[in-house]
């Protein structure tokens, strides 16, 4: 990735994601964003006060789900292009005018569950009875029925979406817009700053110099901007908790993890026995990569440096291609040519350019084919971020293929197991390619520093900072910037213990990442993967076949995730997956190390 990086204007089209395929036009879309809300006044005319039989909720809900796949057609399309570039003000105000627009149409509808929620199990249990594909939407009403609140109380909560969904968007426009990051020099050099240039280049720069200049700087600049930001966070976490106990939830966790459809135990055990089990496996790990670049320690600077940067293979964006096509084989060529069509109908957003958000996502909706956001630098590191958001992809299209559009999203405690369990495809395949220990190496190490760390690391140890901090709101608590640092502080002192120092800085981790506004998101990218892992190795063992992880991605929300995950041969009820994953994982740390050993005597 080049130290310079173009404005969104001068970005090669086919380096960009094509709307096109959502609507042909503005014009189109403009048009369906003003009918949409005609149509749910019919809607609303046609079913309110009417629901009171099961033929009738039935008819209901089709017409239902035609609306809210309009709507998620039109969310797409108002919100993505801001996506990529936040610096271009008809985009945002193009996603602010959307996003009151959906608010209204959501308030219009909000009588539609409400009235459902009011029906007696008896007319529920019809409705599965003549239309068996609703019983994941049913299954799902008969416990949001416990929580329910005054109809009207329900419409006004629906039209203050916006309002509420304000922090996240505070927080975006904090770290990504508002601030400066300037220049740092090394050896009289000066080097541009920004929030992407330090997530996606200079925090994996071979050079300990540079590394630690743009830490230094990034923290700096970051730091400016605390206050403002842990003010909006507390806003955020306030709403959840008044929301929490207005639906008369004792804990805001029960209110978070009730729409995912498990319990506190297996949030908490998630969370423990990845703090307490497989922190000394990384400990080990992040010792050795000290060792091997001769590092006088090991800063927090200095995590994600590659363990032989000079055995890194580039990829382009047509050898990625190649990659989708191999290494996915094992999927079969339906699940393939179905990825494969993501390049010429142009699904991924490529390009480096001025204001695009950091990191990487795939937006899925109901009717279209996903669309996927990406920084794509010619690594193998950004090869492995392609499959993991092609990993949604296909569940989003499988799942959506074969369930109604009201249980067509699986639960959020699983979500990240088809994404993960590519990226273990291509390490299994690149593994297999390896001809010497040291490309066995180099494989290996990938896959601890990018597939296990991003997500039994990074995003592990946010959720563990975002439980105390979610213990504090439970206790009737409250925090500021300083707080939150200590938090994250004392998380990060407990994970790596003596092996890494934390220099002034690591403390504003909160502040990076948006994944807090998100609920309970954080801890599910290590359930996923310990989901995916499972399944990944019973596939090679020959324990289970390729068919029952194909079928888990259809599922949608069919099951509740102890159910769904057993289609894929995973028992998750029990911490054997666990257990097994993070032994999986320090075997794989013992190899490295005895890999680097042969090397060392050549």
């Amino acid at each position: 990735m080049s130290e310079e990086i173009l404005d969104r204007s001068s970005v090669a089209e086919d380096l960009k994601w094509d709307l096109s395929a959502i609507f042909s036009s503005q014009a189109a879309f403009e048009e369906a964003l003003e009918a949409l809300p005609k149509e749910v006044d019919a809607f609303s005319a046609k079913y309110r006060g009417n629901l009171t039989d099961a033929n009738t909720v039935v008819d209901a809900i089709k017409e239902y789900e035609d609306i809210v796949a309009k709507a998620s057609h039109l969310g797409q399309y108002g919100h993505l292009p801001v996506s990529v570039d936040i610096f271009d003000s008809e985009a945002l105000q193009q996603a602010r005018f959307t996003a009151n627009v959906l608010a209204g149409v959501s308030a219009k509808l909000s009588f539609f569950k409400s009235q459902i929620e009011d029906l007696a199990e008896s007319t529920l249990d019809s409705v599965v009875a003549k239309e068996a594909t609703y019983a994941a939407f049913v299954r799902q009403i008969k416990k949001s029925k416990q929580a329910k609140l005054d109809p009207n109380v329900e419409e006004a909560l629906a039209q203050l979406s916006p309002v509420f969904e304000a922090p996240s968007e505070i927080f975006e426009q904090a770290r990504s817009a508002d601030a400066d990051y300037g220049t740092f020099e090394v050896d009289g050099k000066e080097y541009p700053l920004s929030f992407v240039l330090y997530e996606e280049v200079y925090m994996y720069s071979d050079d300990p110099k540079i590394r630690r200049a743009a830490y230094d700087q990034f923290s700096k600049v970051l730091g400016q901007y605390k206050n403002v930001v842990a003010t909006g966070y507390y806003t955020h976490l306030q709403k959840e908790k008044t929301l929490a106990t207005m639906r008369g939830y004792d804990s805001i966790f029960d209110y978070l993890l009730e729409s995912q459809e498990v319990d506190q135990e297996l949030y908490h055990r998630q969370i423990d026995m990845i703090m307490t089990d497989f922190a000394p496996v990384m400990r080990k790990f992040i010792t050795h990569l000290k060792d091997v670049h001769g590092l006088d320690k090991m800063t927090y600077a200095d995590l994600k440096v590659d363990l032989d940067p000079d055995y890194t293979t580039p990829v382009s964006i047509e050898e990625s291609k190649d990659l989708v096509k191999e290494a996915m084989a094992p999927l079969g060529e339906d699940y393939v040519n179905m990825i494969l069509r993501a390049y010429p109908e142009r699904w991924v957003d490529f390009a480096q350019n001025n204001g695009k958000r950091s990191g990487a996502f795939c937006s899925t909706t109901y009717g279209k084919h996903p669309f996927v956001m990406v920084t794509y630098t010619g690594q193998l590191s950004d090869a492995y971020t392609l499959f993991h958001e092609l990993g949604h992809a296909g569940q989003g299209i499988l799942s959506n293929e074969n369930n109604p559009l009201t249980s067509a999203r699986p639960s959020l405690y699983i979500i990240e197991g088809p994404s993960t369990f590519n990226e273990l495809l291509l390490t299994d395949y690149l593994k297999d390619k390896a001809k010497d220990p040291r490309m066995e190496r180099n494989v290996l190490s990938k896959m601890i520093s990018k597939t296990y760390f991003h997500n039994f690391v990074t995003h592990l140890l946010e959720a563990a900072y975002q439980r105390e901090v979610y213990r504090l709101i439970d206790a009737g608590k409250s925090f500021d910037a300083n707080k939150l640092s200590e938090l994250t502080r004392n998380v990060l002192e407990e994970f790596w213990g003596d092996s890494v120092e934390l220099e002034p800085g690591a403390e504003l981790t909160w502040m990076r990442q948006i994944h807090y506004y998100m609920g309970l998101y954080p801890y599910t990218y290590s359930a996923g993967l310990t989901i995916a892992t499972q399944a990944f190795l019973k596939i090679k063992s020959g324990e289970e076949k390729v068919s029952g992880w194909l079928d888990f991605l259809a599922l949608g929300g069919q099951k509740v995730p102890a159910e769904a995950t057993k289609v894929a041969g995973v028992d998750i009820t029990t911490d054997q997956p666990l257990t097994d994953t993070i032994k999986y994982l320090d075997e794989s740390v013992d190899r490295i190390i005895e890999l680097t050993n042969e090397l060392n005597k050549e």
